[in-house]
């Protein structure tokens, strides 16, 4: 059976999106089959219009003992949705973060996070689905600096029409630097590890009252790391759509932010777009970017 043979129920007001529900039972069908039958304990989730890094399957074998350690991570993410050229330091292809957004295209998840969604898996629209946080469960995901899966053509012939493919995806750089990631010590990359050095560095980077001052002041190498504060939402996409990182959120999560925070490296520069820890109280789920 597949999922196009396989019976499943679409409401009358989706009969437009049936492609997306035969995408969710797709990938139930798949990962039941991985899991249950084939009894497998993780598996590497790719698309077919998605090319692969040199040092894709090495990413993930050295990544893959995180899930296990550190139960606050729910997935491995290959893609970074803020990965575009002039976005990324491509002097770091070793730097990977932690992320409260699932950016899929490319990941990797356990039988045990399998063993959770799969009796509850949606019949439509299985991406949103795992990022609303009564899914996700405040988790996290490893997300690269550069990505580790790059968008072919093919993409811009996907279930959505080739909604965002000549802005966005078919931008989004490829790594083409092998990592000897199986080599490195990730630990860091350990909650208990990870907070306090992450949200250090990002709070004690100079604070610049405006995203125009990057332009308008000279840049000294004590300086090359700063931080831009937002406070509301009409805020923060005034400093998205001025660096040109993707505006829109799922449940409230801007793409890529981990605790709140955005990062980009742009001229040289490593800029953090960060809410004032102060006051900052979580993700506000009514946060959304108006249809542009």
């Amino acid at each position: 059976m597949n999922s196009w043979s396989a019976h499943f129920t679409v409401i009358p007001e989706h009969k437009r999106y049936i492609t997306y529900y035969r995408i969710a039972r797709h990938y139930k069908l798949g990962l039941s089959y991985v899991f249950d039958k084939l009894n497998y304990s993780s598996v590497i989730i790719t698309e077919d219009d998605l090319d692969i890094a040199p040092d894709f399957f090495e990413y993930f074998s050295a990544t893959r003992s995180l899930l296990d350690a550190d139960k606050t991570l729910y997935c491995i993410s290959a893609w970074n949705d803020n990965g575009k050229d002039y976005l990324i330091d491509k002097k770091q292809p070793e730097l990977l973060y932690r992320s409260d957004f699932f950016s899929g295209l490319g990941w990797m998840m356990t039988r045990e996070l399998w063993n959770e969604l799969g009796p509850i898996w949606p019949n439509g629209f299985w991406d949103d689905w795992i990022r609303n946080n009564t899914i996700r469960k405040n988790r996290a995901c490893i997300r690269p600096e550069i990505s580790r899966t790059g968008m072919t053509i093919e993409g811009k012939k996907g279930a959505s029409r080739g909604l965002f493919f000549t802005q966005h995806l078919a931008k989004i750089l490829l790594n083409e630097i092998f990592v000897n990631f199986t080599k490195l010590n990730l630990r860091y990359l350990l909650k208990e590890n990870y907070d306090h050095t992450f949200l250090q560095r990002v709070y004690s980077a100079p604070l610049i009252s405006s995203v125009e001052m990057l332009t308008k002041e000279v840049i000294t190498p004590a300086s090359s790391v700063v931080r831009v504060q937002y406070t509301t939402l009409e805020n923060y996409l005034q400093i998205a759509d001025q660096l040109k990182i993707m505006r829109d959120f799922k449940d409230g999560v801007p793409r890529t932010a981990y605790l709140g925070v955005i990062t980009c490296f742009i001229n040289g520069v490593r800029i953090y777009i960060a809410p004032d820890w102060n006051i900052w109280s979580g993700y506000n789920s009514n946060w959304e970017a108006p249809s542009e």
